[in-house]
């Protein structure tokens, strides 16, 4: 696969770029420094630098126009952008959302995923976008990569994700005098949430399972550091900011947990969870 002749330009200028790596499926990766929290460079233009969200509604019109499906991949999630930029892409995101099949991201180096609402409503999920553990043992925590299982390549095909696995590193079996270091399978996601399917709002509803489920919480809490939590308990005020987050695919948006935290002010439960350092 190489990068469509079209793209050539964009890419030597912003870094993102787009490709077909089979008939009806479009791939577009995006330059996620430019939503970054940590680029100053964005005090000049945070709106849309480089025009990038402006290509990416022409590579999805002219997707949806072909019929094709489209991934998009990144570093950032769109839920830890600059405002603008993640409220401009939320509202992409919900315009597009019967050409757009899935959206993968990283940077938290924890495992965990972003619910996409309407805007209208903020009530009913249209996408989710996954947030893959890290490779590294960044912020004390096993190494970790993820297997996606996709909807196959054949005529008419959703390619949405079907199911996903992540495996780990156990760094203290394999620091072990004499031990060899082993991937191993951590966990499939809907064997273990029993979830149906891996659709949007099977997310959503996982979500608020997890808030009246404190042992599916703790699984959750589990997998989310790769195999090795933190020593101290992640309490009510840990558990809802945690579960908040997985519902804040728009950054600054505290009216996407209104149901969730119900009687609790969002701010005062996100000064109850420090977030860890990201890369």
């Amino acid at each position: 696969m190489s990068v469509d002749p079209s793209c050539s330009l964009c890419f030597r200028i912003g870094g993102f770029y787009a490709l077909s790596p089979y008939p009806g499926l479009r791939l577009i990766s995006l330059n996620m420094n430019f939503c970054s929290r940590e680029n100053f460079w964005l005090l000049i233009n945070s709106t849309d630098p480089a025009g990038q969200l402006q290509w990416l509604v022409g590579e999805l019109q002219a997707a949806e126009d072909r019929g094709d499906k489209v991934h998009i991949i990144g570093h950032i999630p769109p839920g830890h952008c600059l405002k603008t930029w993640s409220w401009n892409y939320y509202r992409i995101v919900a315009r597009y959302e019967n050409t757009l099949a899935g959206q993968f991201f990283g940077h938290t180096h924890v495992d965990e995923f972003e619910v996409f609402y309407d805007e209208e409503t903020l009530s009913r999920p249209l996408s989710v976008a996954f947030l893959a553990p890290s490779a590294t043992t960044y912020i004390s925590l096993n190494p970790g990569y993820r297997v996606y299982q996709i909807d196959g390549n054949y005529p008419g095909s959703s390619h949405v994700v079907l199911d996903h696995e992540t495996y780990i590193l156990n760094l203290r079996q394999a620091n072990q005098p004499g031990a060899t270091p082993h991937w191993h399978l951590l966990y499939r996601a809907r064997e273990t949430y029993g979830m149906p399917n891996a659709l949007p709002a099977t997310w959503h509803d996982l979500v608020y399972r997890m808030r009246g489920d404190t042992q599916l919480f703790q699984t959750f809490w589990f997998l989310y550091h790769k195999g090795h939590p933190p020593s101290e308990p992640c309490g009510t005020p840990c558990r809802l900011a945690t579960l908040c987050a997985q519902l804040s695919a728009r950054s600054d948006s505290p009216a996407l947990c209104r149901h969730l935290l119900s009687n609790v002010s969002a701010s005062e439960v996100r000064s109850l969870r420090p977030r860890p350092p990201l890369c």
